[in-house]
């Protein structure tokens, strides 16, 4: 399985994050009544904003997955938590059109976490996903997410968690991905 990840083209491939983020799958994004321009509009507002990027995931050349990075700094601001070095991070894996493939979003969470490390720098990796959301929390333990506390955010109770390079090392090379 290859797995690349490159800079989202907007103006391509909104129709497809639209049909993403409008799944039920995908309601912990909180974007299930959005229509299309309105996912124009988020796609352009983050291509906008030098403090966010979108990228789209590849397996094996089709696409199959958005991430979101940020710098937590500005939109986790009052956080204590957070230091200077830190990413923020998002990742939404398609809903699958037919089966789902056996340890792909184990994979695709792998090689996120890398890419945020290995080519944008990052000193720790940051998630808030939703405390509901055991399926994203189950991924972000496999690869060494540490729940540092609960905090509130705009429409979610989410559970505050990083991943340092030293911790994603020791669990992706433990063997401890499932």
């Amino acid at each position: 399985m290859s797995i690349a990840i490159l800079p989202l083209d907007r103006h391509r491939y909104a129709p497809l994050v639209h049909a993403w983020l409008t799944h039920p799958a995908s309601a912990f994004w909180q974007m299930g009544g959005l229509s299309l321009d309105d996912v124009r509009a988020y796609l352009a507002a983050v291509a906008a904003d030098p403090r966010q990027a979108s990228w789209l995931g590849f397996v094996d050349e089709e696409p199959t997955f958005l991430v979101e990075t940020y710098e937590p700094s500005a939109l986790l601001a009052g956080v204590p938590e957070i230091r200077a070095g830190d990413l923020g991070m998002h990742l939404l894996v398609a809903p699958p059109p037919g089966e789902r493939v056996h340890g792909l979003t184990s994979a695709v969470m792998a090689a996120t976490v890398a890419f945020c490390f290995d080519e944008l720098r990052a000193t720790r990796v940051v998630v808030e996903p939703d405390v509901r959301n055991a399926r994203i929390a189950a991924k972000n333990t496999e690869v060494g997410f540490r729940v540092l506390r609960e905090i509130d955010l705009p429409g979610k109770r989410a559970s505050l968690a990083v991943c340092t390079p030293e911790d994603f090392r020791a669990r992706v090379t433990s063997g401890s991905r499932r």
